[in-house]
């Protein structure tokens, strides 16, 4: 009697099933080292471009070094009659006079001009980030999707022109809009109304700070805010239409729900950026008019560790103001991953999308 056809089959059948999980895990494998293949690169430029130079910061940031005492010994040494070796130059590094642990950031906060930068820095991050960085581009943003295709496009196009021209022109061109008589343009314009002359460089420096990065700031987050108005689903908003919504009405119960992913991003993007930027403020002021008044951290940093200061390059004691400026940034975005719920933003949702 001829064995059933099934019986036959189940040897077959017992082997492609356990072929199956070997297969399936293979592929698994080969997808995984085809994406960390591809995330090869970026992370080699990561520890290259941050982690090394962090570290090197780090170090810094514990020795007294500068051009003064290091051009000294190095100067020195080349002139004494010691052999000229690779393992001569140690003496840079391994000296001890050189390591002085946590004195760069105990002469940093005993500093009596530190309270007054740092609080140049988070006045000058906050009042840019809210009024332009966010609220300004915000604002643009959904006044240009509310319009005519094409006249928001020419709209938004005329904002990205100051991210496009140079730092170096950008500046020339406010520092001569709020110049002195006969050359400031706005002053021009008070001698023309018959209106006295104002030097906005010493009474309103602050003011003119805040608008030259604003502008830059507002046409980043115009572009991504843009993006995520336009990406939003037109069946939600005319639901929201046939249920009898106003516009306000729909931005606040649906577009800005919608925005939480873009305005955690910007926000925490923008603060970093301000954090560490100063290339603006060091050519329209300065960190003038007077002592420190437009100073911010960074600057600060800067021109201890790479400016002459007092003829002096710091590379240390700037090196201790950089550590703090990253502190300060990585408590930021940590806050901001608290206010904006990052944990939600990330989870799973709770109904299948079929």
């Amino acid at each position: 009697m001829a064995a059933p056809q099934s019986a036959l089959q189940t040897p077959l059948a017992a082997e492609g099933s356990l072929a199956a999980p070997a297969r399936s895990r293979r592929q698994t494998l080969r997808a995984q080292l085809t994406a960390y293949g591809f995330l090869a690169p970026a992370g080699c430029l990561v520890i290259l471009f941050f982690f090394i130079p962090m570290l090197l910061i780090l170090f810094l940031s514990i020795t007294n070094l500068s051009t003064t005492n290091f051009t000294t010994d190095v100067v020195g040494m080349l002139r004494s009659d010691i052999d000229l070796d690779l393992g001569s130059f140690s003496i840079v590094v391994d000296e001890p006079k050189y390591i002085v642990g946590l004195a760069n950031f105990e002469r940093m906060f005993a500093d009596e001009f530190a309270p007054k930068i740092l609080f140049n820095t988070l006045f000058y991050v906050f009042c840019t980030l809210i009024f332009f960085n966010v609220g300004l581009a915000l604002v643009i943003s959904l006044l240009t999707a509310h319009i005519n295709r094409r006249a928001g496009f020419f709209f938004r196009a005329l904002w990205i022109l100051p991210r496009i021209t140079s730092p170096a022109v950008y500046v020339m061109m406010w520092r001569r809009i709020i110049a002195v008589a006969p050359f400031g343009i706005i002053n021009q314009f008070n001698q023309a109304l018959g209106r006295p002359e104002v030097n906005y460089y010493q009474d309103d420096p602050w003011v003119f700070v805040i608008l030259v990065n604003g502008f830059i700031g507002a046409s980043f987050g115009m572009i991504i805010f843009t993006s995520a108005i336009e990406s939003i689903p037109k069946d939600l908003l005319n639901a929201s239409l046939v249920d009898g919504s106003s516009v306000f009405q729909r931005i606040r119960y649906v577009i800005l729900p919608l925005l939480r992913w873009p305005l955690l991003f910007v926000v925490t993007y923008q603060t970093l950026s301000l954090l560490t930027s100063f290339e603006y403020i060091l050519l329209l002021t300065g960190g003038g008019p007077g002592l420190y008044q437009t100073e911010v951290w960074s600057l600060t940093a800067y021109n201890r560790a790479l400016n002459t200061y007092f003829a002096n390059a710091q590379w240390g004691y700037g090196s201790a103001f950089a550590v703090v400026l990253v502190a300060i940034g990585v408590i930021m975005a940590i806050l901001y991953m608290r206010v904006f719920r990052f944990n939600e933003l990330v989870a799973e949702p709770k109904i299948e999308v079929l």
